[in-house]
């Protein structure tokens, strides 16, 4: 699938035609206004990826071959430990139990025994799927089977889940008409019927009059978000497992949607299929969970536009994923091992509005490819995005391109720098065995080394205070950004965009006064620049001449006894 023609023409000001949809996301059965909260990714995650260098080229053997090379070239120690498999993996087979399982040619040992010899050498093993049936290369994916995939991910010791938009199927925004719930013991063969009728309903949910039914009514209008349906004092004589059914009215040729809430909690969702049935009464049956004595069931479609439907169900696969970890933990008794969750949804449905009650990251863009234009566009979109991102929630403009395709020195130190001052994820996308001698020791004339091992400028990105900069000043070719650190330390980076040399200066004082700024106010400063490492001294304004398609990036900080 090529992402940038489909993805063509796509900007800020495309992706705000969809603000009013967006603005109707439901409260994707998180709490409302809370972050994900797994614990995972404080500070934006770091580490390499398979993808961009070697696409459907992987194996098992290469896999340990880039472990090997991330830890003797001091990439895991600079802060790089996440190995992220991308897509190509799998087999195009699930096993008997219909769980995933990795390529029985190019990973012929398995995840669990690669999962350990990653984890040997400091490095956390990421795997990939798909929000679709098929992953971008074709193979099965996870829509439809977040449960068992999030248990095979927690299993198998998987620390990093990257899940695409490939292949997705939407969610149906209308909801199934409802005559009544019938709740019934297993192994009992009784049913208790709750009329629809005789419960509470909310939003646009009205009461239907239909006489082919047994009951003669029905409940309509959960469509679209628009109301929902709630039975109290369901009935349990013990906590456990009951066959659930909803008793609803055939209608259209469309498939439906619903969500079921009991005692306020998430329960379970499901797809109503369409109907060309001659009988107008049909059952959807689930089986869930009640405790003894009164429960509330509820009932409601959120879905009232592509927005909502992919919010819901990548926030489906988090909770899945949050789920199993801690399960499999609870289970053997062994340390939970925190799955940091990239949601890769391209951008197209504003996830950085949703996203940070969904996942740990979020692409915010389409695929980044090594060459200018590509990381400028995709920088001017997520630039403009820093209200959103905070410690366990980051923007990701997508992987970093340092040491591939066509970009020259200063241009591949201006995409790190910049990535470093949005917090962005440091995820490597290039053949990092290039880092080694042949004698296994770092090569530490190579340039691509050099700049992503600037600790400097790696500590700006990974700064707990967890600010993306924002940009205080361009002239469309000029561009001044601004991080504020945890310390009380600003991080200045001037940015040219321009084919030739430009000047730039800075009030520091005018940045001091900024609301989102910690840096106090004083009589001079001290400036060190991070590329060069050199310092000075600065009284009131900072200047520098930035080379084409450069940066200059300072660290400013209140001179002592200021």
């Amino acid at each position: 699938m090529d992402l940038m023609k489909a993805l063509s023409g796509l900007n800020l000001e495309t992706l705000k035609m969809g603000a009013k949809q967006a603005a109707q996301i439901v409260k994707l059965n998180l709490p409302k206004g809370e972050p994900y909260g797994n614990g995972a990714a404080q500070t934006p995650p770091m580490g390499w990826s398979s993808w961009n260098t070697f696409r459907n080229r992987i194996s098992e053997s290469l896999v340990l071959e880039v472990a090997e090379a991330m830890e003797k070239s001091g990439l895991a120690g600079a802060g790089y430990r996440h190995l992220n498999i991308d897509d190509c993996w799998q087999s195009a087979q699930r096993d008997a139990n219909g769980r995933l399982q990795p390529d029985l040619v190019t990973f012929p040992n398995g995840m669990p025994a690669l999962v350990q010899q990653v984890n040997a050498r400091g490095l956390k093993l990421g795997l990939y799927s798909s929000n679709g049936t098929l992953t971008c290369e074709d193979l099965p994916a996870s829509l439809g089977r977040e449960t068992i995939d999030a248990r095979t991910m927690a299993e198998w010791g998987v620390e990093y889940f990257k899940y695409d938009f490939c292949h997705n199927e939407a969610l149906p925004m209308r909801a199934p008409c409802i005559e009544k719930l019938a709740v019934s013991a297993l192994g009992s063969g009784r049913e208790t019927d709750y009329y629809a009728v005789d419960a509470s309903l909310e939003g646009g949910a009205v009461i239907v009059e239909d006489e082919r039914l047994e009951s003669g009514r029905y409940v309509a209008g959960l469509s679209f978000g628009g109301g929902a349906v709630v039975f109290e004092n369901v009935e349990a004589e013990e906590d456990g497992l009951y066959a659930i059914t909803l008793c609803i009215r055939k209608k259209s040729h469309s498939k439906k949607f619903a969500v079921i809430e009991i005692n306020g909690a998430f329960a379970a969702d499901t797809v109503v299929p369409p109907t060309w049935a001659m009988t107008k009464e049909g059952r959807q049956q689930l089986l869930l969970p009640l405790r003894r004595g009164c429960n509330t069931v509820r009932i409601y479609n959120p879905i009232a536009s592509r927005f909502d439907s992919a919010a819901y169900q990548y926030a489906r696969m988090g909770r899945e994923l949050q789920k199993a970890a801690v399960e499999y933990a609870a289970r053997t008794g062994l340390p939970e091992k925190k799955i940091t969750y990239s949601i890769c949804e391209w951008g197209l449905h504003m996830p950085w509005r949703w996203g940070a009650g969904a996942g740990n990251l979020w692409r915010t863009t389409p695929d980044i490819k090594a060459f200018w234009a590509s990381i400028l566009g995709i920088y001017e979109i997520n630039v403009r995005l820093a209200q959103y991102a905070a410690s366990g929630g980051w923007n990701d403009p997508d992987m970093l391109e340092v040491g591939n395709g066509g970009l020259n020195y200063e241009e591949n130190r201006a995409h790190f720098s910049l990535w470093c001052m949005m917090a962005a994820p440091l995820i490597l996308g290039n053949d990092v065995r290039t880092f080694l001698r042949p004698d296994g020791t770092p090569d530490t004339t190579n340039a691509a080394w050099q700049i992503v091992t600037n600790r400097d400028m790696i500590a700006i990105d990974q700064d707990p205070l967890g600010v993306q900069c924002r940009r205080v000043w361009t002239n469309g070719m000029q561009d001044t950004l601004v991080k504020p650190l945890a310390n009380g330390d600003v991080a200045v980076c001037f940015f040219n965009k321009a084919a030739e040399s430009r000047h730039f200066s800075l009030r520091i004082n005018a940045i001091a006064a900024k609301d989102f700024v910690r840096l106090p106010f004083a009589e001079g400063y001290a400036a060190r620049e991070l590329w060069t490492g050199r310092g000075e001294a600065v009284a009131e304004e900072l200047h520098a001449t930035v080379a084409p398609h450069g940066v200059k990036v300072f660290r400013i900080s209140a001179q002592s006894g200021a």
